[in-house]
């Protein structure tokens, strides 16, 4: 079976070297691995010194590696979808300049990206996948993607259907517009069940698991607590973190006194937020980390012995437990503060809200006829209850 492994962190922390190390340690191991970048500011051919692109490149022996090219994708993958799209927009007016410059919408790189892990994982071309994503702000973005498109396709596809199959025949004469034909429906179709495979298989748990990578400093840790505690409102697994740029205790420069005292803190605090978590240190060497050779040196110094592909011990998602009085459903979600936190119930689902990020959970059909009568958070873990509808 496949194992990915998904590399994330604030900009300038050194995920792609974190990333990259696993791949290279992976790889030595006999293991046939690729390492594919989401960050659309692609920066693989400078850490290997070589030209790296949309095709897979053997980089070293069992070692591949991948820029993701989403707009390739949607020419060549989705093109009935993206001519269906374009038809529509130039039947209703849209200005011919702004089609022939291309068509983007907001987050279809995001979209294409995750949909091309799924065609790597469904290959079994590699027994491991190492992904290098986006700074943190964008990886949340590509992570939550899947989950908030199904559920706006689960809501207006269904009428979408209907209105395709009763307006077509007449769209052109009497609205002149042109809407999508029948081969473009099935590629949308094909894109919704693509977009349910891949949001199962991103939090399947004995799979993927989410690696983040951060720095003992205040900015970097105080981003780092957000990305965990997103991460996990909408269900993926962290299991390992890697503090990066760590002064060695045996430095005696009256220079790095402070930075020391300042580091030695702020990994204290890590340990108590990631508690329970495998926590690696990564050295500040002395040169750039380019090449394989510095990539040996994070395997042998850092990585070596430390079973970091083995699927860890994890937190569950949303659990459900009957009650006397209904059910409760509990979250495991880190580092959330109940000021933070909006919480309600629209129909059949639940809708959480913390910071900028909203997530909607569908309740199972048993508690279709419930709802919410209170929320507590509790060891980090929110907590929500249900009591049975009054007639």
């Amino acid at each position: 079976m496949t194992r990915i492994l998904i590399f994330t962190g604030k900009g300038g922390v050194g995920k792609t070297s974190a990333a990259a190390a696993h791949a290279r340690l992976s790889a030595r191991e006999g293991k046939r691995t690729l390492l594919y970048s989401s960050d659309m500011a692609h920066n693989l051919s400078d850490l290997f010194e070589q030209k790296i692109g949309r095709e897979e490149t053997n980089i070293a022996e069992n070692l591949y590696a991948l820029e993701a090219d989403p707009d390739y994708m949607m020419e060549h993958d989705y093109a009935d979808m993206m001519r269906a799209v374009v038809n529509m927009l130039s039947s209703s007016g849209t200005d011919a300049d702004v089609l022939d410059n291309g068509l983007k919408f907001p987050g279809m790189d995001e979209l294409f990206s995750l949909l091309k892990i799924l065609d790597l994982y469904e290959s079994q071309k590699y027994e491991r996948i190492i992904i290098d994503c986006a700074p943190t702000g964008e990886t949340l973005a590509l992570l939550k993607f899947p989950e908030l498109l199904c559920w706006y396709m689960e809501k207006f596809f269904p009428v979408g259907k209907i209105a395709m199959r009763v307006l077509s025949p007449v769209s052109k004469k009497l609205f002149k517009v042109e809407l999508p034909d029948k081969s473009a429906m099935t590629d949308i179709e094909r894109l919704y069940v693509r977009l349910i495979e891949l949001q199962e298989l991103l939090k399947d748990r004995t799979i993927v698991s989410v690696r983040i990578v951060t720095m003992p400093e205040k900015m970097v840790v105080e981003e780092t607590k957000r990305n965990y505690m997103y991460l996990n409102l909408y269900g993926y697994h962290v299991d390992g973190v890697y503090i990066n740029r760590m002064l060695p205790l045996s430095l005696h420069n009256p220079f790095f006194t402070q930075w020391m005292e300042i580091q030695k803190k702020y990994r204290e605090e890590l340990a108590l937020i990631f508690h329970g978590i495998p926590q690696l240190e990564i050295p500040w060497y002395e040169r750039d980390l380019c090449g394989m050779d510095s990539l040996d040196r994070i395997c042998d110094e850092v990585l070596s012995g430390q079973e970091v592909f083995q699927v860890r011990v994890h937190q569950a998602g949303e659990v459900y437990e009957k009650t006397d009085t209904g059910y409760t459903m509990r979250l495991f979600i880190p580092c959330l503060k109940k000021e933070e936190l909006d919480l309600y119930q629209s129909g059949t689902d639940i809708i959480l809200k913390a910071g900028n990020f909203k997530r909607n959970i569908a309740l199972p059909n048993i508690l279709r006829d419930y709802e919410i009568t209170g929320a507590k958070i509790n060891d980090q873990n929110l907590e929500i209850s249900f009591a049975k509808k009054e007639r």
